[in-house]
């Protein structure tokens, strides 16, 4: 396995992979991290088993979710590991890598979870990982769902987690 940063010709690679599964994973989206982690806002690491796509993660360094951008909590944002890669260490070691590389600058790290039954494994990993609820409750597009209030269940509604790095 190796893992290394985004390059230009990983998008088309990418969007295809994701294209045989169904997913709706746009090149402007990929073209979007590439330029962001050019800029500094963003890295992102792709995984490769043998030379083939497998996965990838990004560390948004300035989150969009308000709790962590105010306390300059670092996210994991969009952590995927294509299904036939699944159950081999990969989303593992892609989560050591980001959680490394904060480490580097940053004390916390911060990663949402969607709350639907696709996102069972992930919720277990992370809480097997160390990470904790925030305790801000239940989100949607990164804001509050006032109690008794309707939310779709969708990609958007999320609980978010921190994880303690170094002392």
């Amino acid at each position: 396995m190796e893992i290394r940063l985004l390059e230009k010709d990983d998008i088309p690679v990418i969007v295809a992979a994701f294209i045989t599964i169904g997913w709706d994973k746009p090149t402007p989206l990929y073209e979007r991290y590439l330029r962001e982690q050019e800029s500094g806002e963003r890295t992102v690491f792709v995984a490769l088993c043998d030379g083939i796509f497998a996965g990838y993660n990004t560390i948004h360094w300035q989150s969009d979710y308000p709790p962590f951008r105010e306390a300059q909590i670092p996210e994991i944002q969009d952590f995927n590991v294509l299904p036939q890669f699944r159950r081999q260490g990969i989303g593992s070691r892609l989560m050591d890598i980001c959680e490394e590389t904060v480490a580097q600058r940053f004390r916390v790290i911060g990663i949402g979870v969607g709350l639907h039954a696709d996102y069972g494994a992930a919720q277990r990993m992370y809480t097997r990982r160390g990470y904790i609820l925030d305790g801000r409750g239940v989100m949607y597009n990164e804001q509050p769902v006032p109690p008794h209030q309707p939310a779709p269940v969708d990609d958007s509604l999320n609980l978010f987690f921190t994880k303690r790095l170094q002392d």
